[in-house]
């Protein structure tokens, strides 16, 4: 019997879980560092890094390297690695394999989506319409549309409430600590992707569910309808 999605809601986090994006954040935080007097941070850092949103990750950054700054040189490194990014957001950001036919499949069975991102809401929609799928999601949630920024679980159940749906028809894909702490506190079953940016397994985190590939989302997602 083929399963049914309806009504369910699938809340994506953006960054490492329905894109890879890594190249244009960390090409953006190099721009940054260097006109600060900083080194650059190796790519293979992102996995480690990113995930909090980009003030965090120009804090982790500086801290990679023993260093901090006064809030307000942060302050002006922050909204001026916002204002770059934006002139190359999807120069090397690209959607995961698998993503455009899963969605395809989950809508075909009535699930509709949302993303939660710790991302600044701006970017997040402009990187979403430059991938082409924007308009795929009943609503988007950047780390400033509520003020406040995940692992708490505002802006999720905020998420759910403003794309139409209800908590209890709800599930939480991220791939990351992050995204598993904040389905869980609130109360939402989450399934993480094994290829995002965590700088340690995400079964350590104790998803509900794991997959390594967009292919295997539908079969995961129906073991909670």
């Amino acid at each position: 019997m083929v399963p049914t999605y309806d009504s369910m809601l699938h809340v994506f986090d953006l960054d490492g879980t329905l894109a890879d994006t890594a190249g244009d954040l960390m090409g953006t935080l190099d721009y940054i560092m260097v006109q600060e007097g900083f080194a650059a941070t190796p790519l293979d850092d992102a996995r480690s890094l990113l995930g909090a949103g980009a003030r965090a990750l120009i804090v982790r950054a500086l801290a990679a390297q023993d260093e901090t700054v006064s809030p307000q040189r942060l302050e002006d490194m922050f909204q001026r690695f916002l204002a770059h990014y934006e002139t190359r957001i999807a120069d090397d950001s690209r959607l995961y394999p698998g993503v455009v036919e899963a969605l395809d499949a989950l809508a075909a069975r009535g699930g509709f989506f949302a993303v939660c991102t710790n991302k600044i809401e701006r970017p997040a929609k402009l990187l979403l319409e430059k991938l082409g799928i924007a308009d795929r999601f009943a609503f988007i949630c950047g780390q400033d549309t509520f003020g406040v920024a995940k692992p708490d679980p505002t802006p999720l159940l905020r998420t759910i409430e403003a794309a139409g749906g209800a908590p209890g028809r709800a599930i939480m894909i991220g791939d990351s600590k992050t995204d598993i702490a904040t389905a869980r506190a609130a109360g939402v079953p989450s399934i993480a992707v094994d290829f995002g940016y965590t700088d340690r397994p995400v079964i350590e985190y104790g998803p509900d569910r794991i997959i390594s590939h967009f292919s295997e989302l539908a079969a995961a997602a129906a073991e909670f309808y």
